[in-house]
């Protein structure tokens, strides 16, 4: 099989705009007002998958030296957006720093020491932006959760606390339930690989022309990497949410307590 990005021209993904004149216009026919989302959306895609082709060109003939400053920035950015999505969380910036480093670290690190994944930026830019993303997200859905719930049930938190019970203790149904709904995605994709939907990393090797074992190989790896990075970020974030959710003495912070019924 020839490799099919080879064979794409601009004039083709210009015709592949056409797809996207039929969502404006789905979205025009049945008055959903998304059709200047879908412009933006469109454009924004355009020029920043172009701006990193320039710059993924720049650092893959640099060597290895210029991919930690990469990574780092791909950490900045996921913890400016994750940290925004938990503003109401103290400290939300610093839970989702530390989150989404400890998810990289965990895993992007242990299989670049291993040997299992090279350092070349070919493989190790893509692989921690991956990793990067879905922390990202998991950090957001974990702060939001648990701050929800715990404002949402603080009669019910404040009860456990007057019996005794400490932060933790008293929170930790709602911690539970956070860091589910935190992995829960990936688990699920995890679960449906290959049944439900092809995987990006396995659809790009298949359609560059690797047979398809190769391919299988390395969507493992990709899939068993998103799962301990995802459980990495979902336990640094609920630990860390709960521990700027409750003062030093055991307390819910004045913000949860004036939370309405």
């Amino acid at each position: 099989m020839n490799d099919l990005s080879g064979r794409i021209s601009w004039a083709d993904v210009g015709l592949a705009l056409l797809l996207v004149a039929v969502a404006v216009a789905i979205s025009r026919m049945r008055r959903t007002g998304l059709e200047g989302d879908i412009a933006v959306a469109t454009f924004r895609s355009f020029a920043q998958l172009l701006a990193v082709g320039f710059v993924l060109d720049f650092v893959f003939g640099g060597g290895t030296a210029l991919t930690p400053v990469v990574l780092l920035v791909m950490v900045g950015t996921a913890t400016l957006t994750s940290g925004a999505r938990g503003k109401r969380v103290p400290g939300a910036y610093w839970i989702a720093a530390t989150s989404v480093s400890a998810a990289a670290g965990g895993t992007l690190g242990v299989l670049l020491l291993l040997g299992i994944v090279p350092a070349a930026p070919r493989a190790a830019i893509p692989l921690g932006s991956m990793i990067i993303s879905n922390a990202m997200n998991t950090a957001s859905l974990v702060m939001r959760r648990l701050r929800d719930d715990l404002g949402a049930h603080r009669r019910e938190v404040e009860a456990h606390l007057s019996l005794g019970e400490t932060a933790a203790e008293a929170s930790a149904s709602w911690h539970r339930t956070a860091v589910r709904n935190g992995m829960l995605p990936i688990v699920d994709q995890t679960k449906v690989v290959g049944l439900v939907a092809l995987p990006g990393a396995m659809t790009g090797m298949l359609l560059a022309g690797a047979s398809p074992s190769s391919a299988i190989k390395l969507q493992m790896v990709v899939m068993y990497m998103l799962l301990g990075g995802n459980a990495f970020a979902a336990l640094v974030a609920g630990r860390l949410t709960v521990s700027r959710l409750f003062t030093s003495d055991h307390q819910l912070i004045r913000s949860l307590r004036r939370v309405s019924d």
